[in-house]
């Protein structure tokens, strides 16, 4: 099953800066794992009315309950307003409807 994940970071006041890079270092080591794991599969980020940023991760996982439990241990997850969209494919997907190889042949005979 697949999920839109959004996530808001907002690091408290009087957050030592070593501690916020600290963070940010292991939360990428953190997606890099799941990416390569074929957990997260896709990320981007949209730019918000207020000027900061809100980030969208394409995420893999059997159910909800699952992929919550790899976003807790996210290091920036106290940090993070987070919200998951389940996400059902359409029949008309172009993804899943792939013409074959062999498309528009006659059949050998």
């Amino acid at each position: 099953m697949e999920f839109l994940v959004g996530f808001e970071i907002n690091v408290p006041e009087g957050a030592q800066e070593a501690e916020v890079t600290d963070r940010q270092h292991a939360e990428a080591s953190a997606a890099a794992r799941l990416a390569a794991e074929g957990r997260l599969v896709r990320v981007w980020k949209r730019p918000l009315a207020s000027g900061e940023t809100e980030v969208l991760g394409l995420y893999r996982a059997d159910t909800k309950s699952q992929l919550e439990g790899w976003l807790g241990t996210l290091p920036l997850h106290e940090w993070m307003n987070v919200t998951v969209t389940p996400l059902e494919p359409l029949p008309n997907d172009p993804a899943a409807v792939r013409p074959s190889s062999s498309a528009g042949r006659r059949p050998p005979g």
